[in-house]
């Protein structure tokens, strides 16, 4: 009976969440026309912060944020899972840095791209260093610019060394770098199985998966700049 109740689960949210991707992405093409004179960084922001309750809704994720969320610089933070946008972008507005590959991904490579997602070859010094005067851009505008330093994610019980390269371009023009955790709670399962996306996980299993669980609760800490 719990796992049919889970099927069922995982199958209406799969296709809610379809749903308000779908018009999320309808929205975002609209903006770029008519909100063609906002800079597009801010826009992407605004348009993420705008969507992101309404799919965390369809996923079952609810999100507890404490401390204060930066108004600008950039934000560092431990890395979990997919969910971890999702959860940090509750708090206020903001683009990610991340791995080039998810620019390919289906589905995944628009969302990111219309959330203004900066991306980078962690294994090539050159691309972040190519990509400092768009750090200086969303920096700029006063837009938050938030990186995994890690550069991968784990179980949800480490934090990985950092590339330090990232944070290079903070420490030559001076910009506040607020530190953050992010953690989960899962009903009817574990945050290192159910939650974590890493080791060898494929993610449309992993996805359906998650899909199915009751409920996943996110906690957010925001240290200070």
């Amino acid at each position: 009976m719990n796992y049919l109740r889970s099927l069922l689960r995982s199958a209406w949210r799969l296709g809610a969440f379809l749903g308000v991707i779908s018009l999320a992405l309808l929205h975002a093409a609209w903006l770029a026309r008519a909100e063609r004179r906002l800079p597009r960084t801010t826009r992407c922001a605004r348009w993420s912060h705008r969507w992101s309750p309404r799919v965390r809704r369809c996923l079952g994720v609810t999100v507890e944020l404490r401390g204060r969320a930066p108004d600008g610089g950039m934000l560092v933070c431990n890395h979990v899972s997919y969910l971890d946008m999702l959860a940090l972008t509750a708090a206020t507005e903001m683009v990610f840095l991340s791995k080039a590959e998810v620019r390919r991904w289906p589905l995944l490579g628009q969302i990111a791209h219309a959330g203004g997602m900066l991306f980078v070859n962690r294994e090539r010094r050159a691309d972040v260093a190519d990509l400092g005067p768009a750090f200086e851009s969303v920096i700029e505008e006063g837009v938050v610019l938030t990186m995994f330093p890690e550069g991968t994610s784990t179980g949800g019980d480490r934090v990985m060394p950092f590339h330090s390269s990232l944070l290079a371009p903070a420490a030559q023009h001076g910009w506040a770098v607020t530190p953050a955790w992010i953690g989960y709670e899962v009903e009817g399962g574990s945050v290192e199985n159910d939650v974590a996306y890493w080791r060898d996980m494929t993610f449309l299993p992993h996805f359906l998966n998650l899909l199915g669980k009751r409920r996943i609760h996110a906690v957010v800490h925001f240290g200070e700049p």
